[in-house]
């Protein structure tokens, strides 16, 4: 499983996706588009999103926290990351 997060250094929702990816256990690449000098064009045409986080999951863009959250909240995100309670 691949799991990306594009992210700021200053983002307190990209703090919060990161949280629930390490509360799943789930090992991510964060990608600072701030220290990586990418635009927010840049970013939309990587991921459809120019707000960050962007997350992917195994190629899926995901969305944003809000996006990844509702997934936790569905029990969905359990199945796109493959894990089990």
């Amino acid at each position: 499983m691949i799991v990306k997060i594009y992210t700021t250094g200053w983002c307190f929702p990209c703090k919060n996706a990161k949280k629930l990816l390490s509360d799943y256990g789930v090992p991510y690449e964060e990608l600072n588009i701030e220290e990586l000098g990418m635009t927010r064009n840049d970013l939309y045409d990587l991921t459809g999103g120019r707000t960050v986080p962007q997350i992917i999951i195994n190629e899926n863009v995901i969305g944003g926290f809000d996006d990844l959250f509702a997934l936790h909240q569905s029990g969905d995100l359990d199945g796109l990351l493959d894990v089990s309670d």
